[in-house]
């Protein structure tokens, strides 16, 4: 490990991330390491981390090197492998036009679920393609404190439980995971989604994250949202035929979520980096230890 480590900051709708350029996967990143880097009090902040490999450099993601040149390889705040972080994604495009890899325009990104088209707009804004979303069938049921609500199973590459609410302040501090059952519908855990409507085809949420507790944003729980409030609603695009587009206010902001009448999704909103500069190799050594 050299001296000295490159890394930037950066966020989509204050969902805020560590990015590691790595383009050539020479860096060993364990668990404990991670954390340390997104601890807020002793380390650099951050929901999670985004480790930026050339995808033909790492193992999990050689095989998807001819459809995109670049692997996002994340994890949450505590350490451990995603799938998928759909607000990530727009910082990871982002932080690529940042050093010049990218221009403005289309691009591909590798990630553990599944390669994801991206547009860089003028106007600043990135979109993702999201994929399709899955609907696992079984009542799933969420919980906090007294109160518990039925939830929609939806997963974007990532699990969700989706709940809608009378009151946002239900869903509580956010800090432990909700409790939910049946516990054989998440195995891995999951990211709960409370959700209550502010106007037609506008709804706001709260999330807690798997990994990373209550956070200011959650792209993929903010299409998660959108699938299960459109199936809601009764305008499902895949039986109606037409789009549809919600309007997904988040704690750090706002996002806009098309569902194709094909089932994709686009997922579209702000990519910042605000900051860069070096990790001292010695301090993150005995970080964790």
């Amino acid at each position: 490990m050299s001296t000295r480590i490159p890394f930037l900051k950066g966020h989509g709708t204050e969902n805020d991330f560590v990015i590691i350029p790595d383009p050539e996967n020479a860096l060993d990143l364990p668990r404990e390491t991670v954390a340390a880097l997104c601890d807020r009090r002793a380390g650099i902040g951050g929901d999670g981390l985004l480790h930026v490999v050339r995808s033909a450099t790492h193992p999990e993601a050689a095989h998807l090197a001819a459809e995109a040149e670049w692997f996002m390889d994340y994890r949450n705040g505590d350490g451990s492998i995603a799938e998928m972080c759909g607000n990530g994604v727009r910082v990871f495009a982002r932080y690529l036009q940042h050093a010049g890899h990218v221009t403005e325009g289309d691009l591909t990104v590798a990630t553990r679920g599944g390669v994801k088209t991206v547009h860089i707009d003028k106007a600043g804004d990135v979109t993702v393609g999201m994929g399709r979303a899955r609907l696992p069938e079984g009542e799933v049921t969420v919980s906090v404190g007294e109160h518990s609500w039925p939830a929609r199973n939806v997963n974007m590459g990532n699990p969700h439980a989706v709940a809608f609410v009378d009151d946002l302040a239900h869903a509580g501090d956010l800090y432990s995971p909700p409790p939910f059952s049946p516990a054989a519908a998440y195995p891995d855990g999951v990211n709960v989604e409370f959700v209550v409507d502010r106007g037609p085809r506008h709804v706001a949420m709260r999330v807690h994250e798997r990994g990373s507790g209550e956070t200011r944003s959650c792209g993929t729980g903010a299409c998660a949202v959108a699938v299960a409030t459109a199936r809601r609603d009764g305008t499902d695009p895949t039986v109606t035929g037409t789009p549809v587009t919600y309007t997904v206010d988040v704690p750090g902001g706002t996002l806009v979520i098309t569902e194709r009448s094909d089932g994709e999704i686009e997922m579209t909103g702000p990519a910042v980096i605000v900051a860069e500069g070096e990790i001292d190799a010695d301090w993150l050594e005995g970080a964790v230890r």
